[in-house]
């Protein structure tokens, strides 16, 4: 890669996008254009008040087009931030003007899309990134390392829980449409999913208990763990201790009961993903298959009372 090159980004008004105009100042690099069809996105003034910035993707597109052309300031990489089902889409936007993408997850929603994006890009030459921070988390990647060096007898014994509560506005916008977002398995899920695959092996079983616009739960079985997961944007199932702390998000991860704490150091995780990028050494399509697979099963998946519940499953449901 360049030493200093240009970036273009997509979907420069919402949550994540500061993490990734900040990755882009402080790899040494520059932003040359944004998109976003709403213009609430004074925060790049923080990092690149210079950027050009479109609420229409067809100027966006045009712009980067006329940069290429002239061979001045053409966009090396294009950072995709938009709603889930549009990234597709961006990512091809991103291949037609000869940039690298670097999309974040879930980088598509079926399989189907990414072995079609494999073969955009061949004949593109160029690659597809994708942002798996967790896998650059030291506690994530310390429990990785025992459990490849660790011989035990059976399978671990994993249970996921993460409540991130999410007020009315969530099921009005795009998030709260199965079509656009995947639901909550895949627009809050999939870095966890992604997580426990690179950790514990292929997955073996997929069962879903629960389902619907708010939580998905179920079990799975990984070739080295037996996993009972929980997933849900409603604030009513956060635990007592979390709303007597006043605490909106509660996540939690037990291996064999013990818990695994990583509730910090997700500060500079985007940093770090776009300098393994940068040094040729990003996660791409391949390494996105698997999660994608796995909340493509739970969304079409029928509901069962099979497995090993969580238990905050068998409070939801009584």
């Amino acid at each position: 890669m360049n030493a200093t090159n240009n970036f273009a980004l997509i979907g420069a008004a919402g949550y994540i996008a500061p993490r990734h105009m900040k990755a882009i100042a402080e790899t040494g690099n520059n932003l040359i254009a944004a998109l976003d069809p709403f213009d609430s996105v004074g925060i790049i003034d923080s990092y690149f008040p210079e950027a050009r910035f479109f609420t229409e993707p067809e100027r966006f597109d045009r712009h980067l087009d006329k940069l290429r052309r002239k061979g001045q300031q053409k966009a090396d990489f294009v950072s995709i931030c938009s709603p889930n089902y549009l990234h597709d889409a961006h990512i091809r936007l991103a291949l037609r003007n000869e940039a690298h993408a670097i999309c974040e997850k879930p980088l598509v929603l079926n399989p189907w899309n990414v072995e079609a994006l494999q073969e955009l890009e061949e004949e593109s030459g160029k690659k597809i990134f994708t942002i798996l921070q967790l896998r650059h988390h030291p506690a994530i990647k310390a429990l990785r390392e025992k459990v490849l060096h660790t011989t035990q007898e059976g399978k671990y014994e994993i249970d996921l829980t993460y409540i991130t509560s999410r007020g009315n506005w969530y099921p009005i916008s795009w998030k709260g449409d199965m079509a656009k977002s995947g639901g909550v398995a895949t627009n809050i899920g999939i870095h966890f999913f992604d997580m426990l695959n690179w950790i514990f092996g292929p997955l073996q079983e997929n069962i879903i208990h629960i389902h619907n616009e708010t939580i998905a739960a179920g079990y799975m079985e990984m070739e080295k763990a037996r996993i009972r997961w929980f997933l849900s944007i409603d604030a009513s199932h956060l635990p007592s201790h979390a709303v007597k702390d006043g605490k909106r998000t509660y996540r939690s991860i037990t291996v064999e009961e013990e818990e695994i704490e990583f509730s910090g150091g997700f500060t500079d995780l985007h940093t770090l993903s776009y300098r393994h990028i940068l040094e040729g050494d990003g996660f791409g399509l391949e390494d996105a298959m698997n999660s994608i697979r796995i909340v493509h099963q739970i969304r079409n998946a029928a509901t069962t009372g099979q497995g090993a519940m969580h238990p905050f499953v068998k409070k939801v449901l009584k």
